[in-house]
């Protein structure tokens, strides 16, 4: 049965980093597909976070010192055994958050791909690297990489597997410690994640799992840990922000999307259309980079959302622990709430809807149709606002510049997609859009899966980056030891201060010459 049984909920359940007690209270978590109760879940207080911290703590001091190399090999097995228990892992994605199985797997290849590209590239991105020092052959300058200490990731229900995990492995390999505060509705994904780190031979202190309320639990953290790592809503994002400022510790977010596509005359449409269908619907949009609103130039608008809507129209939706099924179910009936609150508006305002727009509680209590919509006014609330949910708006452009113009015209800035005539012509365009990532001929997966390059938002999407070097380093202190030989700077013995000073101007002027200089 592709449910996880009562006795892997017990077990991931004695993971969890806080003690048992008879009176605590717990939160049920139910199956998304069906609403049945599938297990519950203790809730954590802010004391036990704070506990959870003091062991990361003295565990962290012993892992800081081994070897990077060391630390790597851990996550080498890890994604071994990631790809060994993946359909494990996608019954558990499913059976908490009633996305496809398709959707699902994204997530466990996600972590393996992670896990081997911070394994490989750890140990030379933490090497000790000479630089130039202040003077040649008088001094020697090394940078070195010293970890934060504790790191506090509080992680979504949308992708509550990889977005648990995948940040703390960097933090990990970076020499620190992690407490985690998964979301309530979906924390025996990461349980399920974390219990193979310790498989891996992670020692269990140094990754603790705290699930409970943010508004204690992701407190605790904010105000114990010495950084925060955030995924999430950019409202809550902002207030985390504020509260890390206040103990000038370190803060990386990625934050909410009005994610823009550009189809430019020229672009392919039959590939547009089945890519939009990804690059909208992954995860019934449930994704922080999905595609909410599409610019389509006016010579090719009405043929493109012809074939768009009839493709949305013909996708297959409904429950099922296999790959049969394009798009599963939302996560909860507040997210089914928000996203008919923004189609009804719409409607209302002048939208016409072309396919979707309406709840299917046939299928199941939190099904919603993917939905396209065109005529979208600009007071509608899905004009600007996030909607988080299988929702489009379709908009056509009198040129590209138009396109890039309103593609543009948001506070948010996460991802992007474009389709043109040729590669450089995308690649052109893409260039003009303010997003962190942008995607020529696809819709988000090219650039978030490169894991060797950054990845995070501007304007209101996100603060800092995941992925590349600097996914990695945020996790640092970077430490300069400069160290000086054969004569200090205050010159040599018995030569008077007033020569050492004449000599010191032209000496330093010179080095403008040396290589690298």
């Amino acid at each position: 049965m592709p449910v996880p049984s009562a006795a892997t909920f017990a077990r991931l359940a004695d993971l969890i980093a806080i003690p048992e007690a008879a009176d605590r209270p717990t939160r049920s978590v139910v199956e998304a597909f069906t609403g049945k109760e599938l297990a519950t879940i203790p809730i954590g207080t802010a004391q036990d976070a704070v506990d959870a911290i003091a062991r990361a703590r003295v565990a962290q001091k012993e892992w800081a010192q081994r070897p990077v190399a060391e630390r790597a090999a851990i996550f080498h097995r890890y994604r071994e055994l990631v790809l060994e228990n993946r359909d494990a892992l996608m019954d558990m994605a499913q059976a908490e958050t009633g996305k496809s199985r398709t959707a699902a797997q994204e997530e466990v290849l996600d972590i393996s791909m992670t896990a081997r590209h911070y394994a490989r590239v750890a140990p030379k991105l933490l090497r000790p690297r000479r630089v130039s020092g202040m003077l040649p052959v008088l001094t020697k300058t090394v940078v070195r990489y010293q970890p934060k200490g504790v790191v506090g990731v509080i992680s979504p229900w949308n992708y509550p597997m990889t977005l648990a995990v995948s940040d703390a492995i960097a933090a990990l390999l970076a020499g620190n410690a992690v407490v985690l505060k998964p979301d309530s509705q979906t924390p025996y994904c990461a349980l399920a994640c974390v219990d193979l780190l310790y498989k891996a031979g992670l020692p269990r202190d140094l990754f603790a799992v705290v699930p409970g309320p943010g508004s204690v639990v992701g407190t605790a953290l904010v105000e114990n840990t010495e950084y925060l790592m955030f995924t999430g809503s950019s409202q809550t994002g902002q207030l985390l922000a504020e509260q890390a400022g206040r103990r000038l510790i370190g803060f990386s977010a990625e934050l909410g999307g009005k994610n823009p596509m550009i189809v430019a005359a020229g672009a392919n449409l039959r590939e547009v259309t089945d890519a939009a269908v990804r690059a909208c619907y992954s995860n019934s949009g449930q994704l922080c980079i999905s595609i909410e609103r599409i610019y389509v130039e006016e010579s090719i608008a009405p043929e493109f959302t012809r074939m768009f809507g009839e493709r949305v129209r013909n996708m297959s939706l409904g429950t099922g622990y296999d790959f049969g099924i394009e798009m599963g179910s939302l996560v909860s009936e507040a997210q089914v709430k928000a996203v008919s609150s923004h189609v009804d508006d719409a409607v209302v305002k002048g939208a016409t809807v072309v396919a979707g727009g309406k709840a299917r509680p046939d299928l199941g209590p939190l099904f919603y149709e993917p939905t396209v919509l065109t005529g979208v006014s600009e007071d509608a609330e899905c004009y600007r606002e996030e909607t988080f949910g299988p929702l489009v708006s379709v908009y056509p452009v009198a040129n590209v510049d138009e396109a890039i113009e309103r593609a543009n015209d948001t506070e948010y800035g996460l991802n992007a997609s474009v389709w043109a005539g040729t590669k450089a012509e995308g690649e052109a365009i893409a260039a003009r859009i303010h997003a962190g990532t942008v995607n020529v001929d696809e819709g988000y997966a090219p650039a978030w899966g490169s894991t060797s390059a950054p990845m995070g938002g501007m304007g209101v999407s996100g603060v800092g980056r995941r992925h590349g070097a600097d996914g990695l380093l945020k996790y640092t202190e970077p430490q300069t030891i400069a160290t000086t030989r054969i004569l200090n700077l205050g010159g040599p013995r018995g030569l008077p201060p007033k020569v050492w000073a004449k000599i010191m101007p032209p000496f330093v002027k010179a080095l403008q010459y040396l290589p690298g200089r």
